[in-house]
């Protein structure tokens, strides 16, 4: 199960702390799905992707309280929390950069923490994609429900697309493969549009 990060509403499409719900749009459409079941907390898909079907779903409660929606559905589905990954955005990576964990804390984000604490452990995998700033503005809360400007969203635009290549890479080849591959600087990462860059591409 692939959980995307965000709020929800109009006002904050295209945000940087809605880069999670881009990312599972972006998963939806290379397994050819659509969302078929939405309460009023939650919307979700079942996708084929690598041969594998996946449930994918965005919580439609606000970012912070993000856990109990995600709970719900991991109840309802039978799902282990070993089983999903979340998709989320960092201010402390650089911008476009991917980081996969298995587990960990919560770093300070709000969303993940509610998460962690709603599915009561630490061992949820995350995908955590770079929003970094190069200093911290006088209001982060502000500064991340801003749109990025056109050279930032071409970045974010290539690292949507390795997103769904490091999801297809955790199916086929297990996480410590796909860390080994997608936990690299931006320079180094596998550039999904043009099929080059990276050292391991």
């Amino acid at each position: 199960m692939l959980v995307g990060l965000g709020n929800p509403g109009p006002r904050y499409e295209g945000t940087r702390h809605n880069v999670g719900f881009d990312a599972v749009e972006r998963i939806l459409e290379a397994g050819s799905g659509r969302w078929t079941a939405a309460t009023r907390d939650a919307v979700s898909a079942e996708v084929e992707l690598e041969g594998r079907k996946l449930t994918l779903m965005k919580p439609l409660s606000f970012m912070n309280v993000s856990g109990g929606p995600v709970a719900g559905l991991v109840k309802e589905r039978s799902y282990e929390r070993q089983e999903v990954m979340i998709i989320l955005d960092d201010v402390a990576i650089p911008l476009g950069t991917l980081r996969l964990r298995e587990r960990g804390s919560d770093g300070g984000h709000n969303g993940l923490a509610s998460v962690l604490k709603a599915l009561g452990g630490n061992d949820v995998a995350r995908l955590r994609i770079g929003v970094g700033i190069e200093e911290a503005p006088s209001d982060l809360a502000e500064w991340v429900t801003s749109s990025f400007d056109a050279s930032e969203r071409l970045v974010i635009e290539g690292a949507l697309d390795r997103v769904v290549d490091a999801a297809k890479a955790v199916l086929n080849d297990g996480m410590m493969k796909a860390m080994s591959r997608y936990n690299q600087p931006l320079e180094a990462q596998p550039d999904a549009r043009s099929g080059q860059g990276g050292t391991l591409a």
